[in-house]
């Protein structure tokens, strides 16, 4: 069932951290996939002020028994005083694409 899978969105400053972040969820075997896509520009408030930066998004593909031990992976690695963690559901999708992305993060290797 679709419902069991989720899409995690990171932000991170740089490919490198990004990579690393990213490499560090697979070996763990939490996500089945990490998209990495650079030369994004975000805008928001910190530290009441507006800021704008260049990041890096990571969609991390998972399921929900993997969800905390992602959270917790990506919170230690993160070097952002507050990481952006959000969670999105998947309503559906191929079932062949999840039955993979199930068999990869079922269990560590």
């Amino acid at each position: 069932m679709a419902s069991n899978f989720l899409i995690v969105l990171v932000t991170a400053p740089d490919l490198r951290t990004a990579r690393k972040l990213a490499r560090a969820a697979l070996e763990a075997k939490l996500v089945a996939c990490a998209n990495l896509i650079p030369k994004i520009e975000s805008h928001y408030w910190w530290g009441g002020k507006m800021e704008k930066s260049s990041e890096v998004l990571l969609l991390l593909k998972t399921t929900r028994p993997r969800l905390k031990a992602l959270q917790k992976l990506i919170l230690a690695h993160h070097p952002y005083d507050t990481p952006e963690f959000i969670v999105l559901p998947l309503d559906s999708g191929n079932r062949r694409y999840l039955d993979w992305l199930q068999a990869c993060v079922k269990s560590k290797i």
